[in-house]
């Protein structure tokens, strides 16, 4: 079986249209429709269903994608164990972070990732939703929080420390909290739809009733509206150090809880072959978190 039409197969089922799959393999629409006919013609079936409007496996295409994409796999492996370590990394690399996240500190290792790795490119979406990595084609997506079991594997990469911070200005106008429960008279800046912030001390978990004036999906839009002083907010320690280093937050400390900790992770599709491009990646970010 042609390798390239394998290809074809499984980047039009993740994109959802051959002009999609061309796009990812960098080869035209025209070129892409040929390697999958071709592909058709040598197995015997139809693989795919395809109209002016849409694309989708058939029943043969459905048993025929996850062998297309354990041969592609295959044959990275096999270019990557006989490739010098000392080549670096090569192909296109997809990611995905948070927007805060990605900005602060993705985009900055990236740059020197593209430095160091000539043979790279990278195509980086940030997002604060939660991207189906397998469906969108991406290759590791960098993620904070506690993972739930998945298929996905998952590198931890770093602890991210997280704090309360509000600005002088709020405390000397509302005051200090001192122990988990004073959060309940405070504004409290929330990601949307969130009710409650969990606490670790004394050996058990403590949650709290929050509430304030405003929400947002994104911590960024949390982030600015604390440094504005309209109230306290849960952030990382990377987010606000220069912050706190001019005195612009304070990080507050209570008695009788620390906000629970979470890890930096990447995470991506498969563990039988991790391509140099990925490990590569992981490693320079982990450096860098370090």
């Amino acid at each position: 079986m042609d390798l390239a039409g394998l290809a074809v197969l499984v980047e039009a089922a993740q994109a959802g249209s051959l002009a999609g799959a061309a796009r990812r393999l960098g080869i035209s629409p025209l070129m892409a429709t040929r390697r999958l006919a071709a592909l058709e013609e040598a197995m015997g079936a139809r693989l795919m269903q395809r109209t002016t409007r849409s694309l989708a496996l058939t029943p043969e295409g459905e048993a025929m994608l996850p062998f297309a994409q354990a041969m592609l796999e295959n044959e990275a492996a096999a270019r990557a164990s006989v490739r010098p370590s000392s080549a670096g990394a090569s192909g296109l690399l997809r990611l995905t972070a948070s927007a805060a996240f990605g900005r602060k500190v993705v985009v900055p290792v990236v740059a020197d990732f593209l430095t160091d790795n000539p043979q790279v490119s990278v195509d980086l979406l940030l997002t604060d939703t939660v991207v189906d990595i397998v469906g969108q084609g991406i290759d590791l997506a960098i993620r904070i929080a506690h993972l739930k079991d998945s298929a996905l594997i998952a590198r931890r990469l770093a602890d991210n420390p997280r704090g309360l911070y509000a600005t002088p200005g709020y405390l000397a106008a509302r005051g200090t909290p001192a122990a988990v429960a004073d959060l309940a008279e405070h504004e409290c800046l929330c990601l949307s739809g969130t009710t409650h912030w969990s606490f670790a001390g004394d050996g058990r978990e403590r949650r709290v009733r929050v509430r304030g004036r405003f929400t947002a999906n994104s911590i960024e839009g949390l982030r600015d509206i604390c440094l504005a002083g309209l109230g306290i907010a849960v952030l990382s320690e990377w987010d606000v150090r220069d912050e706190v280093a001019r005195g612009a937050l304070v990080a507050l400390r209570l008695s009788d809880g620390a906000l629970e900790p979470l890890a930096v992770w990447g995470v991506h599709p498969s563990a039988r072959f991790v391509p140099p491009k990925v490990r590569l990646f992981m490693d320079a970010l982990a450096k860098a978190l370090r």
